[in-house]
């Protein structure tokens, strides 16, 4: 293979793309911090101007390009490759920089369990390490598909190499269609991880919220089995809220319970959109984001806050925290690619 140079023109580090690497996956790999949040062509963080050389872009109409990006000549390192030595001009932080570095394995399905009537947990295990962050996510290469699709781990790191899923199925969706059609137990897959900056930080002194809707629920799982396995709720605590459309939607508390100081410690607060006319829910009722604003008994900018769902409810939150209660920006921890 003829190794290819990546160069940012805008502070002059470098790397080498590997067979199979994006642009992105390859800087993330070499230990850069180049800026990210979905990996997969949705959020627009990882944009970068061509200086020099010559790209193949893997997915033109990426939703994370605007028409005015577009014109303006700009690319998603997540979505392209360099078909030769390239000099780029891209975003760098030291907060992108990987706490671990991604690599590419095969695992092979060992087991599922449903969780509702449309979340499923898949469990894997890799050949080589399962090392993550809670609240990291991966790249799966499922069978039939072109393209790899991310998601959130549900556990954290362990010494036997199972790396597990919680994945809700999407109407028309290939990758959950492959994935709840398509693989029996034994079934062997590509997995490219960790990736993700919304993990958990364990230096922070504050209390911990997790809000987490739909499949959110995985990486939001992690993240509270994280906390207390690094015994970071010995003197906080930490708000768990999942939001669901029905009560037959609800779901989360089976794992939480076993936790050190569930119910103490860890407060475990449903809420339920549609709660219907039956009488059969008694919970928060209403958007979780307006549940967050009430359950909540200090001001919000004393939280540390985790939380992964739909786009709407996401965005619901940004604003909430940050333009309603001048949350600073450091304590708000979320990947965009639900």
């Amino acid at each position: 293979m003829i190794k290819t140079t990546i160069r940012n023109d805008k502070d002059g580090s470098a790397c080498q793309q590997g067979e199979g690497d994006t642009i992105l996956r390859a800087a993330l790999r070499a230990g850069l911090g180049y800026s990210y949040e979905c990996n997969s062509g949705g959020c627009g963080g990882c944009k970068f101007e061509l200086m020099d050389g010559e790209i193949e872009t893997l997915w033109p109409e990426a939703p994370g390009l605007t028409e005015r990006d577009r014109k303006r000549g700009r690319h998603l390192a997540c979505q392209c490759k360099a078909k030769g030595d390239v000099t780029i001009k891209v975003a760098t932080a030291p907060e992108y920089q990987p706490k671990i570095l991604p690599k590419r394995q095969r695992a092979h399905l060992i087991g599922t369990r449903d969780i509702t009537h449309d979340i499923r947990e898949f469990r894997f295990r890799s050949e080589d390490d399962a090392e993550f962050l809670p609240g990291q996510f991966a790249m799966l290469d499922l069978p039939g598909l072109a393209a790899s699709r991310a998601y959130s781990l549900s556990n954290i790191a362990n010494e036997k190499r199972e790396w597990h899923f919680q994945i809700r199925r999407v109407l028309h969706g290939q990758g959950t269609h492959a994935l709840f059609e398509k693989l029996s137990e034994g079934s062997e897959i590509g997995l490219d991880g960790p990736y993700g900056v919304a993990y958990l930080r364990t230096d922070s002194p504050r209390d911990i919220v997790c809000v987490a809707g739909g499949s959110g629920l995985a990486p939001m799982i992690s993240v509270a089995r994280g906390a207390a396995e690094a015994g970071l709720l010995a003197d906080r605590k930490l708000y768990f809220f999942y939001g669901a459309r029905t009560p037959r939607d609800v779901c989360g508390e089976e794992m939480l319970r076993p936790l050190a100081g569930f119910g103490e410690r860890i407060v475990y607060i449903p809420v339920v959109s549609l709660p219907g006319d039956h009488g059969d829910w008694h919970g928060e009722a209403g958007y979780v984001h307006d549940a967050v604003a009430r359950a909540l008994p200090a001001a919000l900018a004393g939280y540390e806050f985790y939380f992964a769902g739909p786009p709407p409810m996401t965005q619901a939150l940004q604003e909430l925290l940050m333009v309603g209660h001048q949350v600073p920006f450091e304590q708000i921890h979320f990947d965009r690619f639900f």
